[in-house]
């Protein structure tokens, strides 16, 4: 800032403070930075959200007041910001204008981390088949799943959470949509409030290793149909829980961590699960799927019939992406065995009961069809590597150190006009309606991953040419696309050369250099690098030469590629080798 009050004379006055260290006003800062062409315009919905968080004293009582407000509940306490909570209702509506709020507290990091993905609900709403049913969650929090419920088109959500901040916004939510339902307080377990409620679907995020959930009290409960959990088993306690919900043909989809599936204690709840035919299936889904991210948790379905079903759909998605891991979980479900394993009940309850399902591995594919994997990756195979010497790029050592080039910093070269630094891109409310780019792909060197329902703001297409680089990874990794078609994800900038003044491959090679990973890069609080790219430096060299280099660094990113795909099929030929001669159907050669 120092640097722009000498520089221009239109840059606004302190507001506070003392000549040494003065203060400004961040609206009137931001207004000038996008008047110069430096910023972004500024949504209003962005600067009314940051605004009440400065007001109120916690993100979720800043959400609460302002619905409150756009509902006429009651006037906002916040008294400067009444006029801009009115102005965006005029704008948006009542109810879009409190979704746009609501989008950006669902962002926050706390919120990310204990509430339940939008991919992961809309699956386990699918999974329940709740249109035209009734929907409960005992353990609700905001009502992200049953947000999800009644986008799917149930007809009414019930929901109880023991955390009053948390069920104050459920019901705010549920009270803008008009859907009919009811949204309780208090402990589901100790204090049911809904006793006398069967629905036709029960969704749930359930509360992991609670020590403290009312064993001894509970004792003699007439929701335990199965057996009174161990003091240990609280996650059978609410799987019981919500099987006592059910009408006949409801369906339970719950969220468990995956030593419920296993743990010595639970057998016996376990086995009267599956000789009463309650429990439809198990899916363990790969880590990163929802909090905690480290571990592959388990979805549960259960099914309150009349009939004993003598199989278990046990699916194991553990070794795929997240995207996949969710078709092949629909997939499995609608095809009723494949691409899962339908296991006995019989074959299911020896001494351990163990449910896991990983350790009920799908029958290995036919002889014919592990032979044609084995040579089909083995050529695949040979035929990377016989390709990687010709990836390697022509460079030699110089036959004596050459004078240092005069460089420039990425900064310089955006202002300069010679190259757009766009991005991050923020959170928005509507779908993105294309493949989104994330850092995930960046740094893994695959194509877009990102859902078209995902929510973006503002919507930049990338194009051939351009470069990205994630603002948070292991080490500075910028990429240079080449084939349009995505969306720019979050937490990703983005490079966009002039053809004329810049070469993009140069650019990306030089950014990866260890002298720009240090001067871009600070400690952020996950342990990796944030980086701002805003301050790499590229040497300073004609067009000309710029591609030269720039060519040398394109076959670098052709070999990073080379190498991946070789390293990907290199596990996938040990895979196939090892079923093939594990069953008997390979053999080795004399």
């Amino acid at each position: 800032m120092s640097n722009w009050r000498k520089r221009y004379t239109t840059f606004p006055a302190p507001v506070g403070g003392t000549a040494a260290s003065p203060q400004f006003d961040l609206e009137q800062v931001e207004q000038w930075l996008i008047a110069q062409g430096r910023l972004p315009g500024v949504a209003d919905e962005d600067r009314l959200w940051r605004n009440l968080l400065a007001a109120a004293d916690d993100p979720a009582e800043a959400l609460a007041a302002a619905g409150d407000a756009l509902l006429g509940r009651r006037p906002l306490p916040f008294e400067p910001l009444r006029d801009d909570v009115a102005a965006l209702a005029e704008t948006h509506g009542a109810r879009a204008a409190l979704e746009m709020l609501w989008q950006r507290f669902a962002d926050l990091p706390g919120q990310r981390a204990v509430t339940t993905p939008d991919a992961l609900g809309r699956l386990m709403v699918t999974l329940a088949r709740v249109r035209g049913g009734t929907v409960l969650d005992p353990a609700c929090g905001t009502g992200r799943l049953l947000r999800a419920a009644a986008d799917s088109g149930a007809a009414a959500v019930y929901g109880q959470d023991n955390d009053a901040a948390a069920t104050r916004l459920a019901a705010l939510w549920l009270a803008a949509g008009g859907l009919p339902g009811e949204i309780r307080t208090g402990d589901s377990l100790r204090h049911d409030a809904f006793t006398d409620l069967t629905v036709d679907a029960v969704v749930a995020n359930l509360p992991f290793g609670q020590t403290n959930w009312g064993h001894e009290e509970l004792g003699y409960d007439r929701r335990w149909e199965f057996g009174v959990p161990p003091r240990t088993e609280p996650e059978l306690a609410w799987v019981q829980h919500a099987y006592a919900h059910l009408k006949v043909d409801g369906i339970a989809v719950l969220l468990m961590p995956p030593s419920a599936a296993a743990r010595r204690a639970g057998r016996r709840i376990r086995a009267g699960l599956l000789r009463r035919g309650a429990l439809r299936a198990i899916i363990a889904l790969p880590p990163g799927a929802a909090a905690p991210h480290g571990i592959g948790l388990h979805l549960w379905i259960l099914h309150r019939t009349r009939e004993a079903a003598p199989t278990v759909l046990l699916v194991d998605t553990t070794a795929d992406p997240v995207a996949d891991a969710y078709q092949k979980t629909l997939d499995a479900i609608d095809s009723d065995g494949a691409p899962g394993r339908a296991v006995s009940v019989i074959d299911l309850l020896d001494e351990e009961v163990d449910l896991t399902p990983g350790r009920h591995g799908a029958p290995a594919m036919a002889g014919t069809d592990v032979a044609a994997a084995l040579v089909e990756s083995r050529q695949r195979l040979s035929g990377i590597v016989d390709r990687l010497p010709g990836l390697l790029p022509a460079v030699a050592a110089a036959p004596e150190p050459l004078a240092p080039v005069p460089t420039v910093s990425v900064a310089d070269l955006a202002r300069t006009g010679q190259l757009q630094l766009l991005g991050p891109v923020r959170a928005g409310s509507e779908p993105a309606g294309h493949p989104v780019l994330t850092s995930d792909d960046v740094i893994n060197g695959t194509a877009a991953s990102g859902s078209a329902e995902l929510l973006v703001s503002p919507k930049i297409d990338l194009r051939s040419g351009d470069i990205v680089v994630p603002v948070i990874a292991a080490r500075l990794q910028p990429r240079v696309i080449t084939e349009g078609g995505a969306l720019l994800g979050r937490g990703l900038h983005l490079l966009r050369c002039d053809p004329q003044a810049m070469d993009p491959w140069f650019v990306a090679g030089y950014l990866r250099s260890s002298t720009n990973e240090r001067q871009a890069g600070t400690s952020s609080s996950s342990g990796s690098l944030r980086f701002d790219v805003r301050r790499a430096q590229v040497p300073r060299i004609p067009i000309d030469e710029q591609r030269r280099h720039g060519a040398v660094f394109r076959q670098m990113q052709q070999f990073d590629d080379a190498i991946r795909d070789a390293a990907a099929l290199s596990e996938e030929l040990t895979r196939h080798t090892a079923d093939g001669l594990a069953n008997g159907l390979v053999t080795t050669e004399e």
